[in-house]
């Protein structure tokens, strides 16, 4: 669960964000990619982007 980080209500989670083919995080050098998502606040319409496993991107040595 996310709360909205300008109104604090429970933010709908796991939406899809598409730029022509689609946007891919990975690090500057390796093979890890993840794909981001959005959370969108129903309240305020505040949108936050994340990942679902940020431990693909951060904390691992890539090859």
């Amino acid at each position: 669960m996310r709360n909205c980080i300008r109104c604090g209500a429970e933010m709908k989670e796991d939406f899809r964000i598409t730029s022509g083919i689609g946007i891919v995080i990975r690090p500057a050098k390796g093979h890890v990619a993840v794909i981001p998502r959005a959370a969108v606040c129903p309240q305020c319409g505040e949108v936050s982007i994340y990942v679902k496993e940020p431990d693909k991107l951060v904390g691992k040595e890539t090859k």
